[in-house]
């Protein structure tokens, strides 16, 4: 029970550090993220009791009745391929952390931020400035589609009456 604590007391304090789950209004991606915060890491893992990194977005995506492969390479081929300035909270990132090509996916939350469950702690969030990702980061995917984005992704309070709010 104090583990179980422990962890809820970081996921939290994770979330509010990161901008994610810090406010009511966030999306109901960010919902599911941060419920998730803190699980363990598990080689193979696709639930909660643990997960790798593409058993992390499978599970995540999988929330909202859109499946991926439990492969960060294959889910790298699918949807379009964003530029890393163009970034929205939903794209999938995609780094080579084992020097042989795409080896790591995580979920892009916004603020230069993305979840995805570290092989040492588990699922996080970080910071795609942290020099780690930043010397391994290979490409991003949008694999929502805008009515999706905006029913799952996009922050309720950028929105107006459920239209997206326009600069």
């Amino acid at each position: 029970m104090k583990k179980k604590a422990a962890s809820l007391i970081l996921g939290i304090s994770l979330l509010f550090t990161a901008g994610v789950g810090s406010a009511a209004a966030d999306s109901k991606m960010d919902g599911v993220i941060s419920d998730l915060v803190g699980t363990p890491y598990k080689t193979a893992g696709t639930t909660t009791s643990g997960f790798d990194c593409s058993g992390f977005t499978s599970y995540v995506f999988k929330q909202f009745k859109i499946s991926l492969p439990h492969s960060s390479a294959s889910q790298a081929g699918l949807g379009k391929k964003v530029a890393k300035a163009d970034l929205k909270a939903g794209d999938l990132v995609f780094f080579n952390t084992s020097g042989r090509g795409v080896s790591h996916v995580g979920i892009y939350v916004g603020d230069g931020k993305f979840a995805h469950s570290s092989s040492s702690k588990g699922v996080m969030i970080s910071s795609l400035s942290d020099s780690y990702y930043t010397k391994r980061y290979v490409s991003a995917r949008r694999i929502m589609d805008d009515t999706k984005y905006e029913k799952y992704a996009d922050d309720p309070a950028d929105t107006v009456d459920g239209s997206p709010d326009v600069d």
